[in-house]
């Protein structure tokens, strides 16, 4: 840990050395000259570009593979059976290599954050406006909050730390207790309110993103407790503030749902009205590899493209497709998430006329741009994206308020909940609620944000308010790690989808009946060659039966199980060798109030 530290912070003094491109306006030049750190910010507009590797350089091991299966994966968003599957699985050790970068990634985020609020602070020309000194001041602890609220809901217990000197001077330190590294986060969010301005300029946020981010942690504040063995009641009295916050940005003037979902995933609209926060990657065509968005090529598949891409095992879990066939009026949100069978994009291959997904499987769709035409002027490239990562937008905070508005009840039927619900609802173009639960927002929320890497994070928040409440969720409602491929899924007239498993530790066999009936999640067809229907099956039955018939086969089928020793991820082993705390208690933090 010494040593990333110290590289990080060479890196960091060097200046030039961290400032890339990327956008039109945002990270679009590299300073020419050297530069230190004692004579770079001399101006606004070098303030304004110090702050910039914060959105892309800072985060690039995370982003670059992790994120997926950390965010997405352990959410039974999707499966991937060659790629990250550790993660789907609960199968990250301290040497999961992936789990190393990211734990790394977001304490570079940490060490930039601090680098470069020392900096400003201590080097500042006269020339720079205070305004600008603020907002760049301000963008320091938002992005140091948020990876603190990463790792925090990641790890849970963290080491937290605002000098980097100091850690350099003493790099063997304590974890600090859950609480405490909630409290830092709350208190990094709301200085960033105090000093970000009312509005940003060029990508650089305001005031309001510090306020929705906020709002976000005082949420999981209001319930957490790593202590606690059962579900336990939120505290109302910061779900009011809560509900303020939200008002605030939705009401701000500088956000708004975005008309049509599909736009939210496509490069032309990368900076888009419903953006509150996002990593924004260096131009594919710069070369700035450790600044772009690398995650292409794990996501697409050649078929789709033309650049090399190595993706397309990559598809929707069943837990999803159950999901969507509760409402297939829901389409327009999972078509833009998973290609569908029989499903036109015509944005895609767009000089050939559009796509036609012809496979009876369901790859995924989104963060899938298509070719280069189809994404200029915007570039792409091998392991090279020009899409944004978002980290926070404003659906998130609809549905947030939502939820502060139901805190501990049952459901709700209030109108403000309501209204807040069904903006994300009604933009998706299906159908109202009349009332919710804390389920139907867990769902809202997972088909709202399916694979865009959020799903997780939310999940481990609630985990530590309702911890019964989520274990059963997870292994008794969730069915996680059945692999499909093409051939395992047939979308049906009324608009649901049939699919059938393959199930690990099975040797691939698909699950057959005595009579030879192929099984599926809601029918007996033929065989496995031929998809004549038997007989139709509720979800009950087809669930017992499958039970059955893998007990029958003897199959080596082990179901993945959550609890309390695999929710949070263990600490990198070299951490924990160079640092012997990181096998003891967490202690408290000294906040010098």
């Amino acid at each position: 840990m010494k040593k990333n530290i110290i590289y990080i912070m060479c890196a960091l003094i060097g200046g030039s050395t961290m400032l890339t491109s990327c956008g039109k306006d945002f990270l679009d030049k590299k300073p020419t000259g050297n530069y230190t750190a004692e004579t770079f910010y001399s101006s606004d507009a070098a303030v304004r570009k110090g702050t910039e590797p914060l959105y892309n350089r800072a985060w690039f091991d995370f982003n670059r593979r992790a994120i997926v299966g950390m965010g997405s994966y352990r959410a039974n968003d999707a499966w991937n059976p060659y790629v990250s599957a550790e993660f789907a699985r609960f199968q990250v050790t301290a040497l999961t290599e992936d789990m190393g970068l990211a734990w790394s990634a977001l304490y570079n985020v940490v060490t930039m954050s601090n680098a470069t609020l020392y900096n400003i602070e201590q080097y500042c020309s006269d020339a720079v406006t205070e305004s600008v000194k603020n907002a760049a001041i301000g963008e320091c602890y938002l992005m140091r909050g948020w990876a603190y609220f990463y790792l925090l809901r990641g790890w849970g217990a963290n080491i937290l730390f605002e000098n980097n000197q100091d850690m350099v001077d003493n790099p063997i330190r304590p974890l600090n207790t859950e609480a405490d590294v909630l409290k830092f986060i709350v208190r990094d969010f709301r200085r960033a309110a105090e000093y970000l301005p009312e509005t940003g300029t060029d990508f650089h946020p305001s005031k309001y993103a510090a306020k929705a981010a906020l709002a976000k942690a005082l949420l999981a504040q209001s319930g957490w407790d790593d202590s606690a063995k059962g579900d336990h009641d939120r505290n109302t009295t910061i779900l009011k503030e809560v509900v303020s916050l939200c008002n605030e940005v939705i009401n701000c003037g500088q956000y708004s749902l975005m008309d049509s979902y599909e736009d939210l995933f496509k490069a032309q609209h990368n900076d888009n009205s419903e953006t509150i926060l996002a990593m924004r990657w260096a131009d594919p065509n710069s070369g700035e590899w450790g600044a772009m968005n690398a995650l292409y090529s794990d996501l697409a598949f050649p078929e789709v493209t033309d650049v090399n891409v190595w993706g397309g095992s990559l598809h929707a879990s069943v837990d999803m497709i159950d999901l969507y066939n509760e409402d297939p009026a829901d389409s327009i949100r999972r078509d833009a998430t998973f290609f569908t069978p029989n499903e036109y994009y015509s944005y895609i291959k767009a000089a050939d006329g559009g796509y036609t997904y012809a496979h009876n499987w369901m790859q995924l769709k989104k963060g899938v741009l298509g070719t280069k035409a189809d994404v200029a002027p915007a570039g792409l490239a091998q392991m090279a994206s020009p899409l944004n990562t978002y980290i926070q937008r404003l659906a998130d905070v609809y549905l947030m308020k939502a939820e502060a508005i139901l805190g501990n009840a049952e459901s709700t039927s209030d109108g403000e909940a309501l209204a807040a619900f069904n903006a994300v609802r009604l933009r998706a173009k299906v159908d109202p609620y009349s009332s919710i639960t804390f389920m139907d927002i867990l769902r809202e929320r997972r088909i709202e944000f399916c694979m865009e890497y959020f799903n997780w994070w939310d999940m481990a928040t609630y985990y530590r308010w309702k911890p019964q409440t989520m274990l059963d969720f997870f292994n008794n409602q969730q069915h996680r790690a059945w692999e499909m491929r093409d051939g395992c899924v047939l979308k049906n007239e009324d608009g649901t989808i049939s699919y059938r498993g393959v199930f690990p530790g099975t040797n691939n066999w698909y699950l057959t009946t005595e009579e030879g009936y192929c099984l599926w999640n809601d029918c007996l067809r033929t065989s496995i060659d031929d998809n004549t229907i038997v007989r139709k099956l509720t979800y009950n039955e087809y669930v017992e039966l499958r039970d059955k018939l893998l007990a029958a086969k003897g199959a080596d089928y082990q179901p993945i199980v959550l609890s309390s020793a695999n929710v949070f991820m263990p600490y990198p082993e070299s951490d924990v060798i160079q640092n012997h705390y990181l096998k003891e208690a967490p202690q408290a933090y000294d906040f010098g109030e």
